[in-house]
């Protein structure tokens, strides 16, 4: 039976580099969107970084579904839970991976030029950053997924970050769904909610094959290979659902017309407005 390598040895310097370099990224991070926070008018951006830095401190649930353990001698840790002790730098991870990709997402969508597929492309290029962050972190030495994973790319499992490409897309469509619906600033507190609920909704929904494949004693590779094909399909079918569920977008005159003002209606509105300003 597999265990977790408690005692492996931690690269310091990874460690280093993950924790300084994540950590400004993240104030750079909250820079851009208090600037777009003041162009708009709304708290908006701002809590969306936050919302997904407050979901890492349920990372531990993640970790023990996914078989993932950061290396513990020298860790600078700020609490452990599950017997997985959690590095200062997962708030900051989560700023740069989940919410940087979801700003600019939810921008568009709210400017109402978000296409299906401008909203595969980000997904493509969610996919991306998932796959380089968590590839340096693994073969760094700082961490690794230790269960029996299939489909590794420099021992990174794929199916982690297509189900995490899966839940960016899906909380964006559902932050952008959020702030259109509401007014003022306390129904945006709901991002603190959205996020953590997105977040199991895509990993541990779709994910739900992988993780109880992992887990089944004696499983056999062609049932853990079946199971992350199964999840990974999923988390397609999510990324496919969310851009059906985006609304449609305004023409370019609308958007044009829109463009230096706080965008806070539904295209057809805005499609309405830029009539009347010529008539």
């Amino acid at each position: 039976m597999m265990t977790a390598p408690y005692d492996h040895p931690l690269n310091l310097t990874t460690q280093a580099i993950m924790t300084y370099g994540s950590w400004a990224l993240t104030l750079l991070l909250l820079v851009v969107a208090l600037r777009l926070c003041l162009r708009e008018r709304t708290p908006f951006y701002v809590l969306i970084v936050l919302a997904a830095m407050f979901g890492a401190f349920f990372e531990p649930l993640y970790d023990v579904g996914f078989m993932l353990l950061f290396y513990t001698p020298g860790l600078w840790t700020h609490f452990t839970a599950f017997d997985i002790p959690q590095p200062l730098w997962t708030h900051s991870g989560y700023a740069v991976l989940y919410a940087a990709p979801a700003i600019w997402i939810t921008k568009r969508i709210n400017a109402g030029t978000m296409t299906p597929g401008l909203l595969y492309k980000w997904a493509g290029v969610e996919l991306a950053m998932s796959c380089s962050f968590e590839m340096i972190g693994i073969n760094g030495g700082a961490y690794t997924y230790w269960g029996p994973h299939v489909l590794r790319v420099l021992d990174y499992p794929l199916v982690i970050g297509v189900l995490e490409t899966a839940q960016v897309i899906c909380f964006s469509v559902a932050a952008a769904e959020l702030r259109k619906r509401t007014n003022g600033t306390a129904p945006l507190l709901g991002l603190f909610v959205l996020f953590p609920c997105m977040f199991y909704f895509a990993n541990f929904g779709a994910g739900s094959p992988t993780i109880v494949a992992l887990h089944v004693e004696g499983a056999s590779i062609a049932l853990i290979t079946v199971a992350t094909l199964i999840s990974i399909g999923f988390a397609a079918v999510l990324v496919r659902t969310a851009a059906q569920l985006l609304p449609a977008p305004i023409s370019v005159a609308d958007w044009r017309a829109a463009r230096g003002t706080t965008v806070r209606t539904a295209p057809s509105s805005l499609s309405s407005a830029a009539v009347g300003s010529k008539g």
